[in-house]
């Protein structure tokens, strides 16, 4: 995966900035949304990032 690929071009949130906000305790979109601003704006990257926590936090769990 690119984390420098932007998912939240209205924020310019990165694949990077999704993982760095899970990696330090976020889980929930409501979390990565106060943490990163992805999804705040015009809200039309919300299933990517919701689908990206739900990885990143899978990942996490099985370390």
């Amino acid at each position: 995966m690119n984390l420098d690929k932007i998912v939240c071009y209205c924020m310019s949130v990165t694949n990077g900035m999704i993982k760095e906000a899970v990696d330090a305790g976020a889980s929930t979109l409501e979390e990565v949304q106060a943490a990163t601003g992805a999804g705040t704006v015009c809200g039309s990257c919300v299933d990517d990032v919701k689908r990206l926590i739900d990885q990143f936090v899978s990942e996490r769990n099985q370390k």
